[in-house]
């Protein structure tokens, strides 16, 4: 009994120590200035200091120094940030609270490694183990969701109710899924699309684990899209899960290993520039030369990598314009992905190729810079604290009239969906990502 007692402490005190290592230095940096409150959603909705970056960076401290304990006392309002890092745009002394917050992340999962798991922690250990890092398994997921839909599965599901009595969030999330493409049209990895008319420029396309199990149409209209401006475009073979979901949830070892895997093949492409179209994938594809800062064999490489990744609205305007064929009858509105404004620092370009269509009325909306929640798998893990900040989204969307919300990330595209579904507004407007609505402005189908 007192051998497991002395291990325990002494665990106790390496993931203090591993913390003190990794976040002291930032988190005395930061000067509780207070800046980072309003730009908080959690602490806007839930209205208390340990939701807010002020008071998360204080407990982390705290926990560094010994004084409370990881799991215990800091776990939980960790685990509540959504990671939108908008703190970061709004702290005036620079600290990078992202960083911070994956740190603390990876310490809390080593120490919850060690304890009783839930059901739910070990879903997801093995959603980010054995499913994301593997591309063949993540298309069968599509496949066979796409024979769910087919077979018109999904109406019986909804009908029956059977996913609310398993989870409440599936059960949402589900209703929302767009129509999986068939698989015979996903695109094929190692091939090579031309430009059409004069090549400007060739390039590597990052096709992710989502948008290409699920969304592989958004993937195959960005090709299109691509080549329509003059890009040759190469889908590299061995390219990998991002690392974005397993970085976020701790798994920091496995974020580099993908970081690697992803590095190797998009260098042996010969392509100028690495393009993606989801938000948070290319925040994480951007972080590499961070994520292997300390490892002296990939941090050139690294940093080279991170120098050509693009998001695609940055290429569509920098060798558009997009041949449109027809106008866009309606009113739309942009709601921003917070890691590509935040962390990419790409906010001009899309609303740019929103203004650019014949036909459409655009409209800012108030706070389309503030996160509407999805937060990767956070309104999986944390429903109803997103369901409370999306509604408060949609108060803002309402306002202004708009017949189609535009986003630049799959889960914040569903999120969005869900939030016009919850609302009882699907007849009126719908959630699309930036290239489906600049695609079917251009006649591509």
């Amino acid at each position: 009994m007192k051998a497991s007692i002395r291990q325990e402490s002494k665990e106790i005190k390496q993931s203090a120590q591993k913390l003190f290592e990794q976040t002291y230095d930032w988190t005395n940096q930061c000067v509780q200035c207070g800046y980072c409150l309003p730009a908080c959603p959690t602490y806007a909705s839930m209205g208390r200091e340990s939701a807010s970056p002020r008071g998360r960076i204080n407990l982390v401290k705290m926990a560094a120094e010994g004084k409370i304990d990881i799991y215990e006392h800091l776990a939980e309002p960790i685990d509540l940030c959504l990671g939108c890092r908008a703190c970061e745009v709004a702290c005036p002394v620079g600290v990078p609270y992202g960083h911070m917050l994956e740190a603390a992340k990876e310490v809390i999962a080593e120490s919850q490694s060690k304890k009783e798991q839930t059901v739910a922690a070990m879903l997801k250990n093995k959603a980010l183990y054995h499913l994301f890092p593997y591309p063949r398994r993540m298309r069968m997921l599509g496949n066979l969701f796409w024979i769910y839909q087919k077979m018109g599965l999904n109406m019986l599901i909804r009908s029956t109710k059977v996913l609310n009595k398993v989870s409440e969030p599936f059960a949402q999330m589900e209703k929302v899924v767009p129509i999986v493409e068939s698989p015979l049209k996903r695109l094929r990895r190692g091939t090579t699309y031309p430009a059409k008319g004069e090549k400007k420029i060739r390039i590597a396309f990052f096709t992710g684990c989502i948008m290409d199990a699920m969304m592989s149409r958004i993937n195959r209209l960005s090709i299109e899209l691509l080549t329509a401006v003059g890009c040759e475009v190469v889908i590299p073979e061995e390219q990998n899960c991002c690392g974005a979901l397993h970085a976020h949830q701790g798994a920091h070892e496995k974020a580099i290993e993908l970081a690697k895997a992803n590095i190797r093949s998009f260098e042996d492409s010969g392509a100028e520039f690495f393009v993606n179209n989801a938000g948070g994938c290319g925040a994480a594809l951007v972080e590499y030369g961070y994520l292997l800062a300390n490892e002296a064999e990939w941090m050139h490489v690294a940093k080279e990598f991170v120098k050509k990744s693009k998001d695609i609205s940055q290429i569509l305007v920098e060798y558009g314009p997009l041949p449109f064929k027809k106008d866009w009858d309606g009113i739309v509105v942009y709601q921003d992905s917070c890691h590509l404004r935040n962390v990419q620092k790409v906010y001009k370009e899309p609303r740019l190729l929103l203004q650019s269509i014949p036909g459409v009325t655009f409209v800012e909306m108030e706070g389309s810079d503030r996160c509407c929640a999805s937060g990767g798998i956070y309104n999986f893990l944390h429903f109803h604290d997103s369901m409370k900040i999306l509604d408060n989204k949609m108060k803002k969307v309402n306002q202004t009239n708009a017949t189609a919300v535009i986003t630049t990330n799959p889960g914040c595209q569903l999120q969005m969906s869900l939030g016009i579904l919850r609302h009882g507004q699907s007849d009126q407007m719908r959630s699309m990502h930036l290239v489906e609505v600049l695609a079917d402005s251009c006649g591509f189908e």
